[in-house]
């Protein structure tokens, strides 16, 4: 047999029986679906936890050093993405007074011919874009980019055929940088502009290959709702939104869940085909309950703690944490802010809650990764409702249980590998793990979390394989 024969035998063998996957385009820094269709990966086949941070106006309000500053304490923080508009207004302005745009039209980008962002003299409002783009790139930051926020669409500034032009020059401009993911949408329910959120997300999926999209959906609502199965859409979205339970409004919606983030990402768990699902945008930290209401109570750490547990461990691949000050970039010399924000944004960066997201992405990276499941059956007995509810989780050789109240629960042992498990208590608030014990794997056994049971008393007790 000759050599061609053979190299020509491998490679049917490599491309029907083995197979073998085009490497992706960025290399490692790619991210991709992960093959049970649960979770991100990286190039390389790592695990990729996505812990958002929502910097919705970055582009439109912060100059460079600014934007350095932030972006940089988000890497420290332990954030991975960034979220943000591109355009927020059509058109839009930035720190430098540059227009996004022509005449009010997205087809026709303000793009000054031959000018780039190391040019002083030529810079323009894509340009700043580029700079943080690859400010972010240099820190090792993905961009989560909104390309025109969903308000313009269903006010009718933006026209189908406009938004295949746009999205377009787009997918064309950021093709090639790593660090782009496209969060088509922003805060809209996907009927109101289906025509344009379509159209764009086919644009961006034609001209852009390589690049992960999804959309941002209305507060109490899913991007699975409408796109669960499009073929530009490579994984869902929530909104859980900013209202208390009693605050709902959305009674005569599909889904009606309340802060019961958690039943968001269960309904999505069980969509055919699989897709990850994630949380895009649960209640920020310092937003008033209800958001329009400055005089009602503020979301606190205690609570973008919950709902990132609570999501994460009813099967989301990551997690989204947004701050009031941080998400509009709020200074004291703002003349109309939304949302009664107090700290500004370079203040509010060091918002308790910003600090303790780093301790759910280490958490979930510390065990096996892609064999973890949801799995309710391990809280054994009646489960409690809303504030008192357990969420449980798994791989193989442990479980992990969420209880934001710290209140006495019981667990179905024998669910996972080994004669023996090891307890132990993780610390939510600073990540600090304090054993508990060993025990055998079987029965029922009643843990009682440290602390008396109260709301934001929350800990995850976590069992691993002897």
């Amino acid at each position: 047999m000759t050599l061609k024969t053979n190299i020509y035998l491998l490679s049917i063998m490599c491309l029907f029986a083995l197979g073998c996957k085009k490497k992706p385009k960025f290399g490692d820094k790619s991210l991709l679906v992960s093959e049970n269709g649960r979770y991100l990966t990286t190039g390389d086949g790592k695990p990729f936890f996505w812990l958002a941070d929502t910097g919705w106006l970055l582009f439109g309000r912060l100059n460079r050093e600014e934007a350095n500053t932030y972006l940089e304490d988000r890497k420290q923080k332990g954030f991975n993405v960034i979220q943000v508009m591109v355009l927020h207004d059509v058109p839009s302005r930035n720190v430098y007074l540059d227009s996004s745009v022509v005449h009010a039209d997205v087809s026709k980008p303000a793009i000054t011919p031959g000018s780039n962002y190391k040019d002083s003299v030529a810079y323009d409002y894509w340009d700043h874009v580029d700079y943080i783009v690859d400010k972010a790139a240099e820190k090792g930051l993905y961009m989560a980019l909104v390309p025109v926020w969903g308000t313009n669409v269903k006010t009718g500034k933006v026209k189908e055929a406009q938004a295949k032009v746009y999205a377009e020059f787009l997918a064309k401009r950021y093709r090639d940088k790593w660090n782009i993911i496209w969060l088509n949408g922003g805060d809209i329910k996907g009927s109101d502009g289906l025509k344009v959120w379509n159209a764009i997300g086919q644009t961006l999926r034609a001209n852009d290959p390589n690049h992960l999209i999804t959309f941002h959906p209305r507060g109490r609502t899913a991007s699975s709702q409408w796109f669960h199965n499009a073929n530009w859409s490579d994984f869902d979205m929530v909104q859980s939104g900013h209202r208390r339970y009693d605050q709902d409004t959305s009674k005569n919606e599909k889904l009606h869940y309340g802060e019961d983030n958690w039943k968001y990402i269960e309904a999505d768990y069980k969509l055919k085909p699989i897709k990850p699902t994630i949380d895009g945008e649960p209640s920020y930290e310092d937003i008033p309950q209800g958001l329009h209401d400055t005089t009602q109570p503020r979301w606190t750490d205690a609570d973008v703690r919950r709902y990132g547990y609570w999501s994460v461990f009813a099967g989301a691949f990551g997690y989204t944490y947004g701050h009031n000050s941080v998400m509009q970039m709020y200074k004291f010399t703002d003349k109309k802010p939304a949302y009664g924000p107090k700290d500004q944004w370079i203040t509010a960066i060091n918002a308790p809650g910003a600090k303790q997201m780093q301790y759910l992405k280490d958490l979930m990276l510390s065990r096996t990764y892609f064999d973890r499941v949801p799995d309710q059956t391990l809280v054994a007995g009646k489960n409690g409702e809303k504030y008192d509810r357990v969420l449980a989780t798994r791989g193989e050789e442990y479980a992990m249980f969420y209880t934001y109240t710290g209140r006495n629960f019981s667990v179905q042992l024998g669910k996972i590998d080994g004669d023996e498990v090891k307890a132990s208590w993780f610390d939510p608030r600073n990540g600090k793990i304090t054993p508990i014990g060993e025990f055998e794997n079987k029965g029922i056994k009643e843990f009682n979390p440290p602390g008396e049971p109260a709301n934001g008393n929350d800990w995850v007790l976590v069992l691993d394989e002897l």
